[in-house]
Parts: structure tokens; C-alpha cells; sequence
């Protein structure tokens, strides 16, 4: 997963807000919760102390403290309900004190005595040496005649603590499976959201030179999607704008060019021809023949390149086998090979058919096999080998010779670059041959690729889409 993607980023961060909200959420509930439980056990427990005050000790102490006693266990029941019950005399004299409840939850003896306070009712939580915490509430209450009693009432917490451990453990559990299923929630929400993006980036892969014309799909959101795409589509446009007219420019300049340099070559031709100029100047004339010969070349290249790109250039489209064209292109191109006393060796399968001009296909073959034949020394080797696998038609060109640098190897199809420039140029070459390899693979939907080391030779690559013989 990558964890970089907006995809990933708004889900965490809305898996995070969503686990904080429901931690704060949950928090709250839980101290509320335990507020409320601790207020309504205090209420309840005053108010069984005014009623004990009331039924009891409304007469003061007029039938004695065994009377009080009496009364309190028959009708309140301390030790049965588990409860604390202590009434203290205004001068801090304990009048009743309950025993030990039947439970044994906790020893009414080790509750301390408050401070007389007979002016309000108080609470206070008690721990006592069995680990039970008791809520304490005190009860000031006057009788008819005038004496003051404090009335202390408590009870252990415990049911209270037993619903607060239920909500939290309820929480516990219930607080990761609402956020996995947040999680789980938002990722899909997200891949529904982005899929328009998805859709986008692989319509924007498939763009190249040769289909400027197409445009990315635009989600009719009104959202920033869709702004988006607009704003890609006409900057599309703009490219397409741009280098339809740059190569309309080559094209046309190529084209313009090709008639003066044909007279320049026809005046030096005739120059070099007239029997009245002396030898240096005929090797001068000689040199810019060679120059004009070479520039010819040149803006023939840069024509054929524009055509390519522009899709013009693909005369015709047949099926023919392409071992068959590369086996007899290197019969013809032997001679070349045999004079530099290189072994030519070519090993070509049968059938390998492809779909295509074979004219420029043919041209291909020539320059691989011209580059390798010119860069290998002598007494080298260049194989051939044309193969199909993967349902592709492979052509390998290797050779022994001078090889190219690791860094070279990016920009050998660039226009007009050199890995040596001067020895490029001593050999005739313009840096055009590969850019017009690349440009007619592509053109057949094939792609063209280069491996090399200095010193090592150099092996190039082509792959075109293989026509099946079933077809």
C-alpha cells in the first residue's frame, strides 16, 4: 500500500479524527454517566435518611435508644439491604450504628466519624479494608423538641462501578470495530471518489505524439475533477497546437532546402568538371560536394522524421514475413561488411510475420546494420537474429565493436546526438539514423531498445506486434 497516495492520507486522517471523536465521545459518556450515577445514589440516599429522621427521631428520643434501634432495623433492615446506618447525637455521641452487612461487604465500624455539621447535608466515598468503596451521605435533622441529630447513610458502589465497567468494556470492544469499519468505509468512499482520477491518469498514459488528437474523459462533477480535466485538455490542445506546427516548420523547411542544395550540387558537379581549374581547387570543390552530399542527407532525415511523427509517412500497410526482408537486406548489405573483413552472420527464423510498410521497416534494418558494421573494427563480428516470442517479432542486431557508455545510452535516439562527435562525423553519421529507427518503430505500434558498454559492442533491440499465421 502506498502510504504516500491521498487515498491512504484522507483515510488515516479520517480514521484519526473518527477514533479521537469516539474517544472523546466515549470519555464523555463515561464521566456523565458516572456524575449521574454518583447523584442519583446520593439523592437517594438522603432521602432515606430524612425518612428515617422522620418516622424515627421526628419525636426526639422520647421512646429511648432501644425504641430508635428497633424502629431502624425493622423498617430500614441496614444489614439486609446492605447498607450503612449511623445517627449521631448533636454533641458527636454515636445514638445507632448498624451492624455488618450479610454480605460481608464492609465493617460499618471502620467508617470514620464526620465532623458534626448541622447546618447541611454532605457527601463523601469511603474506602474501606475490603477494597468496597461506600458512598457516605450525612443528613442533619431537627425533632419537635428541639434536639439535633446528624443521620448517616451509605451504601458500597458497587452496582454503580458494574454499569460504568459495562459501558467501558462496551467501549473497549465496540470503539475498534466502528473505526475498522470507518476505515473500511472510507477506503471504498475513496476508490469511489478517485475513480474518475483513475480514469484520467489512464487516459493521460495513453496520450502520446502520435494521438495528440484524443482528450481525457471529464467527469461532468462541477467539482475540482472535472475543472481539472478541462484545464489538462486544453493544455493538450496547446501541445498538440505547438507540435503540429514545429513539425509542419521541419517539414516545410526540409522541403524548402531540398531544391537549393540539389543546384548547389549540380554547380559544384559542373565546377569540379571544367578542365581549366587547378588541383586545389578542384579538391575544395571536391570537399563541399561532400559537405552538400552530407547536408542533403540531413534535411532528408529531418523530412522523413516530420513525416513519421506526423503520421504521414507509412505508405502502405501489408503482411509480409520480416526474417524474409532481414535476410536478404543483409545479403545485399554483406559486401559492406566483407571490406572491412568483418563476419556478417545472420540467423533468422521462419515466418515471422508482421503487418507494416516494408519499405521503411526495411530502412530500419539498414541503419542498425550500417551502425554496427561502421563502429566495429576490423576483423569484428555482427550477428542478426530474428525471432518471434511473446507475441512479438524480435530483430537483434549485435556487434563486437567500439560499444558506447552507460551514460550515452538514454539520449541514442535523441536528434542529432553523438556519443563522439568528431569520429561521428568523420564516418558521415548526423545523429538522425537512430531518431529514424525510433520514429518508424513507433509508428508500427514496435519499440526499439539499446544495450552497450564501452569497449564491448553494442546490441540493439526492435519489437514489433506479431501477426499470428492463423489470422
Amino acid at each position: 500500500m502506498n502510504t504516500r497516495s491521498i487515498r491512504f492520507r484522507v483515510t488515516a486522517w479520517y480514521a484519526g479524527l473518527l477514533a479521537g471523536s469516539l474517544v472523546l465521545f466515549g470519555s464523555s459518556v463515561y464521566v456523565g454517566l458516572e456524575q449521574y450515577l454518583r447523584r442519583s445514589l446520593a439523592d437517594s440516599l438522603t432521602r432515606e435518611g430524612r425518612q428515617i429522621g422522620e418516622t424515627v427521631l421526628l419525636n426526639g428520643t422520647f421512646g429511648g435508644d432501644a425504641y430508635i434501634s428497633d424502629e431502624i432495623n425493622e423498617h430500614v433492615q441496614p444489614e439486609l439491604n446492605g447498607h450503612l446506618v449511623r445517627v449521631l447525637r448533636e454533641d458527636g455521641g454515636v445514638l445507632y450504628q448498624s451492624g455488618i452487612p450479610r454480605d460481608g461487604s464492609f465493617n460499618p465500624s471502620e467508617v470514620p466519624i464526620p465532623s458534626i455539621d448541622l447546618t447541611e447535608v454532605s457527601t463523601r466515598k469511603h474506602f474501606v479494608s475490603t477494597g468496597a468503596a461506600l458512598l457516605v451521605c450525612t443528613v442533619p435533622f431537627t425533632a419537635r423538641d428541639g434536639n439535633r441529630f446528624l443521620i448517616e447513610i451509605g451504601t458500597p458502589l458497587k452496582e454503580s462501578d458494574t454499569v460504568l465497567r459495562g459501558l467501558l468494556l462496551a467501549l473497549g470492544l465496540g470503539m475498534p470495530v466502528v473505526v475498522a469499519v470507518a476505515i473500511g468505509g472510507g477506503y471504498f468512499l475513496m476508490r469511489r471518489v478517485l475513480s474518475p482520477v483513475g480514469e484520467i491518469t489512464r487516459s493521460a498514459e495513453q496520450i502520446t505524439t502520435r494521438n495528440l488528437t484524443e482528450r481525457l474523459p471529464e467527469p461532468k462533477t462541477g467539482d475540482e475533477l472535472e475543472a481539472l480535466s478541462i484545464a489538462l485538455n486544453k493544455m493538450i490542445a496547446r501541445i498538440e497546437h505547438s507540435f503540429r506546427h514545429m513539425n509542419r516548420f521541419t517539414a516545410d523547411a526540409s522541403h524548402e532546402l531540398r531544391t537549393p542544395l540539389t543546384i548547389l550540387r549540380g554547380e559544384l558537379e559542373v565546377m569540379a568538371q571544367r578542365p581549366d581549374i587547378n588541383p586545389e581547387t578542384r579538391d575544395a570543390i571536391g570537399s563541399a560536394l561532400e559537405e552538400t552530399e552530407r547536408l542533403s542527407k540531413i534535411v532528408e532525415s529531418l523530412l522523413a522524421i516530420s513525416r513519421l511523427d506526423a503520421g504521414e509517412a507509412i505508405k502502405t500497410r501489408e503482411r509480409f514475413d520480416l526474417a524474409k526482408l532481414v535476410s536478404s537486406t543483409a545479403d545485399q548489405m554483406r559486401l559492406l561488411a566483407e571490406d572491412k573483413e568483418i563476419v556478417l552472420r545472420c540467423a533468422a527464423a521462419a515466418a515471422v510475420d508482421v503487418e507494416g510498410d516494408p519499405a521503411r521497416l526495411k530502412q530500419v534494418v539498414v541503419n542498425l546494420i550500417d551502425n554496427a558494421i561502421k563502429y566495429t573494427s576490423i576483423g569484428g563480428e555482427v550477428d542478426i537474429k530474428v525471432q518471434a516470442a511473446n507475441g512479438n517479432a524480435i530483430l537483434e542486431v549485435t556487434d563486437t565493436g567500439i560499444g558506447m557508455p552507460p551514460e550515452a545510452l538514454p539520449h541514442v535516439f535523441e536528434r542529432f546526438y553523438r556519443v563522439d562527435g568528431a569520429r561521428s562525423r568523420q564516418m558521415g553519421g548526423a545523429g538522425l539514423g537512430l531518431s529514424i529507427v525510433k520514429s518508424i518503430c513507433r509508428a508500427h505500434g514496435g519499440a526499439v531498445h539499446a544495450e552497450s558498454s564501452s569497449g564491448h559492442g553494442s546490441r540493439f533491440t526492435v519489437e514489433l506486434p506479431l501477426v499470428d499465421h492463423r489470422n
